[in-house]
């Protein structure tokens, strides 16, 4: 069981405040994140400076891909996005497409995927999947719990590299030991402490402590 990396979200509404908090922890984290919102807001843009800022940095582009795979993955590549993720209600053909122009593909998982859905990602080459509890999900009350542990192991088992997000903090992570997660990804957990590099570091400490 290798150690999993820490992947900080910027899920902001601004450049600026996007900007401002990747320079304030890009050098404590493993990936950094172009989030869906800040994307849509300034374009693949965001990309392209967070690759200018942190060169040697894994970049993710999470443009919940449904549509045009080829299109949008090559404009994520160009501006120097090493993955991107799609989302589970993509196509096949939409997620092929997709991988021949970046690195690497991850499908995001929400709604109604089914462990059948995922056994044709792996035949087509995917093999790296983002757990969620979304951000909805979460303000409505809903917590983790074994159901969600569950889908998480059985993902790990069939050979998927697995992503965990959703309301993470240093206390949550206790709940995922013994479980071959690839990354915690986390946004506000971070970005929003008063201290976010602290913060990021409380996080690498922790999963070291756990996993290593």
């Amino acid at each position: 069981m290798s150690l999993p990396k820490l992947q900080v979200a910027l899920d902001h509404n601004d450049l600026a405040s996007a900007l401002h908090d990747a320079v304030a922890v890009g050098n404590e984290v493993d990936v950094i994140e172009a989030g869906t919102v800040c994307l849509l807001q300034v374009g693949s843009e965001l990309i392209e400076i967070l690759r200018s800022l942190f060169p040697d940095k894994i970049i993710v582009a999470d443009t919940k891909c449904a549509d045009a795979g080829g299109t949008v993955a090559k404009n994520c590549a160009d501006r120097g996005a090493n993955w991107m993720t799609c989302i589970c209600a993509a196509t096949i053909p939409t997620m092929k497409a997709a991988a021949k122009e970046i690195d690497e593909i991850q499908v995001e998982l929400y709604g109604d995927w089914t462990f059948e859905d995922a056994e044709k990602w792996l035949e087509a080459g995917i093999s790296q999947a983002i757990y969620h509890q979304s951000r909805d999900a979460l303000l409505a009350g809903e917590t983790w719990g074994e159901k969600d542990l569950a889908k998480i192991r059985r993902l790990t088992e069939m050979g998927f590299r697995v992503s965990v997000t959703g309301g993470l903090s240093v206390a949550t992570l206790p709940l995922f030991a013994g479980i071959d997660v690839f990354t915690f990804i986390a946004g506000r957990g971070i970005t929003q402490a008063e201290d976010p590099a602290q913060a990021a570091r409380d996080f690498k400490a922790k999963i070291k402590e756990i996993w290593g």
